[in-house]
């Protein structure tokens, strides 16, 4: 299943989803509240999602001189792309991601901790790692899926505190059904959960040969996965749940259940697959 098929079908789920809700939060009004939301929400997955994730960590961007972009800048000229946007996260965990809708209007974001972890060989596989999915055009579905894992997650908290402090008036939410509110409550996470599993995790594995072939082979990025794997158990991410899928490794965190869902393949799978390759 290409991606385009794949960014039709989560963005046909979430409008179930938020129509669901909408229904057990409000009836038929709630229906067509439901509906509106998830048109907003199409439209907005598909042209800002790269936008909102950014913003979601405080990315800032870098330009000409910094090590990242010299980096980005010598990687994307070897593998024919267009030169990405680059932004650095403020945050001590080492972890990086690409997003934007196309390799024209794409982006790659690295945190500072991984700059200060990795030497240049090692962050150049993982450069090289990420400007894969570009070309490969992961990064549109990557970036939906973070955006509308995030609008359910949301929606859900919206459905707990309607039943905390709303749940004695019915008068002014005809039609809502109280069942419906509380599986919503329970199963919209675990929908958040299942459009990340959606995606792939093959795709990690062919954005790993393709780095490995972008980086001119695939020693630094076999050293920069170990080493991510065990600087972010140390230094854990804050990271939203919604875009665990979109980094290079899932971020280490607190986050309960969420932690039980993998978003990608074991680093041990990925570094033998890569030293296979030579």
């Amino acid at each position: 299943m290409n991606n385009t098929v794949k960014t039709a079908l989560l963005l046909g789920l979430l409008s179930g989803v938020l129509m669901f809700i909408g229904q057990a939060l409000g009836g038929a009004n709630g229906l067509v509240f439901g509906f509106l939301f998830a048109v907003v929400m199409n439209f907005g997955s598909y042209w800002f999602s790269d936008k909102i994730v950014l913003r979601m960590y405080h990315a800032q961007p870098v330009g000409p001189g910094h090590r990242l972009y010299e980096i980005v800048a010598a990687l994307s000229q070897r593998a024919g792309l267009p030169m990405p946007k680059v932004y650095i996260i403020p945050d001590a965990s080492p972890n990086a991601f690409a997003t934007g809708r196309n390799p024209q209007h794409a982006a790659v974001a690295a945190t500072e901790g991984i700059l200060r972890v990795l030497s240049e060989e090692e962050l150049a596989g993982v450069i090289a790692h990420e400007l894969a999915h570009v070309k490969h055009r992961d990064i549109l579905i990557s970036s939906v899926a973070a955006t509308l894992a995030a609008a359910i997650m949301l929606v859900a908290q919206m459905a707990r505190f309607a039943a905390i402090f709303g749940g004695g008036r019915n008068d002014d939410r005809e039609g809502s059904n109280p069942i419906a509110l509380l599986a919503t409550i329970i199963l919209a996470p675990i929908a958040a959960m299942l459009i990340q599993a959606a995606i792939s995790r093959s795709r990690e594995f062919a954005a790993d040969a393709g780095g490995a072939v972008i980086a001119g082979g695939p020693h630094g990025l076999v050293d920069a996965l170990r080493k991510i794997e065990t600087a972010s158990k140390q230094i854990p991410m804050d990271a939203n749940p919604a875009t665990a899928h979109m980094f290079i490794i899932k971020p280490f965190s607190a986050a309960g259940l969420m932690g039980l869902f993998s978003t990608h393949p074991p680093t041990d799978q990925r570094v033998r697959a890569l030293l296979q390759r030579g």
